[in-house]
């Protein structure tokens, strides 16, 4: 990364987003100085133009922006840094600056799918996913078709815990395997979304 920052006299805007919910989450400005900290550091550091000052975000509320990953735009004139929040984001304790909540229900898929890839890649005894990885393909594939089976009972009764509980069973099964073969819901997306195009 080579951000231009002459270009902004000094001084890029840096756009916060959530590296889960694809949420923005503040705009704030970094100089050279607090960029090279804020990668450092993995804790988001502006330049404050108020205070004329480097300035961590959470120094004071403890709601820092752990950093995931950070890129630059194709003018090299605005940093884009997907982080983690400790909390709030702005403030007046709303979730983002801009008011809007932070939560997307569907986003922890993709946390799920994570823990799902690291039980995967490195197992402990203690872990029934990893378990689930040891006994193989057959296995987790037989899991697939039980809680289906399960899925279809319950959908026929009324009892809405029963059927939602072995709908997330067969769901998170659905992704143990696809994990096995080397693939992910992502995948499935895809195929939905090249489907939906035709």
């Amino acid at each position: 990364m080579s951000p231009d920052f002459e270009k902004g006299g000094g001084l890029l805007p840096a756009v916060i987003q959530d590296s889960l919910t694809g949420k923005v989450l503040m705009l704030g400005y970094m100089n050279a100085e607090a960029l090279k900290q804020t990668e450092e550091t993995g804790k988001v550091t502006f330049f404050s133009r108020s205070k004329d000052r480097l300035w961590v975000k959470g120094e004071t509320s403890g709601n820092f922006l752990m950093v995931k990953s950070i890129a630059e735009d194709c003018d090299k004139d605005t940093i884009l840094v997907k982080a983690e929040p400790q909390g709030p984001t702005c403030h007046t304790g709303a979730d983002t600056c801009f008011d809007e909540a932070n939560s997307n229900p569907i986003t922890f898929l993709n946390h799920l799918r994570d823990i799902i890839e690291d039980r995967k890649n490195n197992p402990s005894d203690e872990s029934y996913t990893a378990s689930l990885f040891k006994k193989g393909i057959n296995k987790v594939a037989q899991k697939v078709g039980e809680e289906a089976v399960e899925v279809v009972i319950e959908a026929k009764d009324d009892n809405e815990d029963l059927f939602l509980n072995e709908s997330a069973d067969l769901l998170y099964h659905l992704m143990v395997l696809l994990a096995h073969k080397g693939y992910s819901l992502d995948d499935v997306v895809k195929v939905l979304e090249g489907r939906h195009k035709k």
